[in-house]
């Protein structure tokens, strides 16, 4: 891969509840390896998008869990810059996922602001609306590019027409490595910017491997 060729910003919205955007994400990592992609990490809140809508008591309970992460995240962005985003993101993902501890656990968001040299006060802002006016721009900017029918993750590239191409997913598991990772990064990019395409889905039988 070239040094010198300008690099694709690929805009990415995750909230750091759902499994299936960590997984996405995890292969948006082995995507900026194989091709001239650049990741630039967004929040959007699962919270937000299911306000107001009938969902099982279970779903509404892990809503109200779901705003401390994303509310951290959006913190230490407005305080320490957008290049701390993906780092935290990644810490929070590992613990919250991969060490299968979840949102509740009250240590997930101290341990990972220390691993990545944030301030442990960022933690406070988990229950405080003090940057929700950002957190929901934030979460607008990216589910207006595909609409309040799809969740987490979001994806958008710039398109030929100067306008962004923007997709909900891939949905998949396990987060493709290698050759593997460029060819579906190729094909999701093909179809998304075919012109009146919309969905192609399956039924999934398998639950987020994130071995």
């Amino acid at each position: 891969m070239s040094e010198t060729a300008a690099k694709t910003p690929a805009d990415f919205w995750f909230d750091p509840l759902c499994p299936w955007a960590w997984m996405t994400s995890r292969w948006m990592h082995e995507v900026e390896k194989v091709r001239e992609v650049e990741v630039r990490w967004h929040v959007m809140s699962l919270a937000v998008l299911n306000e107001g809508r009938d969902v099982p008591e279970e779903y509404a309970e892990a809503m109200k869990a779901a705003w401390g992460p994303v509310r951290v995240v959006i913190a230490a962005q407005q305080l320490h810059g957008d290049e701390v985003v993906g780092k935290l993101y990644t810490a929070l993902g590992n613990r919250i996922h991969v060490e299968g501890r979840g949102v509740t656990d009250p240590e997930v968001i101290p341990e990972a602001l220390a691993e990545v040299g944030l301030p442990a006060s960022l933690a406070d802002f988990a229950t405080q609306e003090t940057y929700d006016k950002e957190l929901r721009a934030s979460h607008d900017a990216g589910i207006s590019l595909v609409g309040q029918e799809v969740g987490t993750p979001v994806i958008a590239v710039p398109g030929d027409s100067g306008r962004q191409v923007a997709f909900f997913g891939p949905v998949v598991t396990p987060a493709p490595k290698g050759d593997a990772a460029a060819r579906l990064w190729d094909g999701t990019l093909l179809v998304a910017s075919t012109p009146g395409f919309f969905e192609l889905k399956r039924t999934r039988t398998a639950e987020p491997d994130f071995a």
